[in-house]
């Protein structure tokens, strides 16, 4: 005959007191657990971006994301300037691997927000229907793993929280670096020879990166978060031919993605490639993939393809798309999240927008109706005997 309260469970010493103590560590500032499973996960500084990835809503620490784009555009530089900027705001370390402090001072500067805009737009959530809640976002590019994430996210001290897990950026502006800044900026030495040699091969120029991350990453506490920024990779206005080489390259990427195994909750990295200079059927493009967790590719239009044509009957003047964004591969941790999932866009056309104030937009690509054709704009209700009738239409 048991005499202890059904409702009461039983604790075994003053053990299980302590445990809510240690559930409640504060997390980094722009960082947060994927809804998933909870693993820690960083923003990129685009929210379209966030929304791809595998469904855990933002880069997961200790992964690496490697963006391919074609042609003579810098898409892809946007991209990872938003990267660096939200990392600078968030107060995260920054390392710039290949560049100086001059493309620190090109970093998008932080938005104004609207905030009649914003009253008009929570007083309108709040008189819409409670009944319908599940029906809001339907059809909306990437709205069920946003649901998802703020269903699962949600706590009750979110209404006190003003933490921003990721920024509106406007190109406009710039970001002014704070004086004690967390940015450090690692250059390939320009120093020219002058005694006339050929450069040993054997020197790999990649040896600088690696004794700063390191040094750099090991001097810092295990909270502190640290993102590492690779620009245009391999261009020769930034390195030498020696850094093209297999041995060099290769080894270097070995290196970078053991340290994001070591570091699984400090680290992210980012690194962009003109596959222009470095096609993906080059076997060197190749094992640069398969040395990244995400792989993505940039397709930018033409300039003749993105004449913005007026449309009389339309009433919203949408953006035309700027180019193609191809996914080949995004980080698979489980049978839970991975590259293919229905939120992810996996598998879809999709194609990207860059503006100044919304910065860079990821949606489903449509092709718009032909100008023009009024018998498809109407639906086709005519056939050889005139106008269709009601037994036609219904038949």
């Amino acid at each position: 005959m048991a005499f202890r309260k059904r409702s009461v469970v039983p604790q075994s010493g003053g053990l299980l007191s302590n445990q809510p103590v240690a559930a409640k560590q504060s997390l980094p500032q722009g960082v947060r657990p994927s809804p998933l499973d909870g693993r820690l996960t960083t923003s990129t500084g685009t929210h379209s971006l966030d929304s791809l990835l595998s469904g855990h809503s933002g880069l997961a620490l200790g992964t690496s994301l490697f963006i391919e784009e074609n042609g003579t555009t810098d898409f892809a530089g946007a991209l990872v300037r938003y990267y660096a900027a939200e990392g600078v705001v968030q107060g995260h370390h920054v390392h710039v691997l290949g560049m100086n402090e001059a493309w620190g001072r090109e970093l998008p500067g932080v938005g104004v927000d609207d905030s009649s805009s914003r009253r008009a737009e929570s007083r309108q959530n709040d008189e819409k229907m409670k009944i319908a809640w599940r029906y809001e976002r339907l059809g909306e590019f990437g709205a069920g793993s946003r649901d998802r994430n703020a269903s699962q996210l949600k706590g009750p001290s979110d209404s006190t929280s003003t933490a921003i897990f990721c920024h509106d950026f406007d190109l406009s502006k710039r970001l002014t670096l704070p004086s004690p800044s967390n940015v450090k900026f690692v250059p390939l030495s320009t120093k020219p020879n002058l005694d006339f040699k050929d450069a040993d091969s054997t020197l790999s120029p990649f040896t600088v990166f690696l004794a700063h991350l390191t040094s750099q990453i090991s001097a810092t506490p295990i909270t502190t978060v640290h993102r590492i920024v690779i620009p245009d990779i391999l261009s020769p206005a930034i390195y030498p031919t020696e850094a093209a080489r297999p041995e060099h390259l290769l080894q270097f990427l070995h290196a970078l993605r053991a340290l994001l195994r070591k570091y699984p909750t400090q680290l992210t990295v980012v690194i962009t490639l003109h596959s222009t200079l470095y096609p993906r059927s080059t076997g060197l493009t190749r094992w640069m993939e398969l040395l990244s967790d995400g792989v993505l590719e940039l397709v930018p239009f033409p300039s003749t393809a993105v004449a913005i044509k007026s449309n009389p009957t339309s009433t919203i003047q949408e953006e035309p798309p700027q180019g193609m964004l191809k996914i080949h591969r995004l980080p698979i941790f489980h049978e839970k999240g991975g590259g293919g999932g229905e939120a992810s866009g996996f598998g879809d056309d999709l194609a990207f927008t860059l503006s100044r104030r919304k910065g860079l937009v990821i949606k489903p690509f449509s092709l718009p109706p032909v100008e023009g054709d009024s018998e498809a704009q109407q639906g086709g209700l005519e056939h050889d005997h005139g106008k269709a009738t009601k037994v036609d239409i219904e038949f």
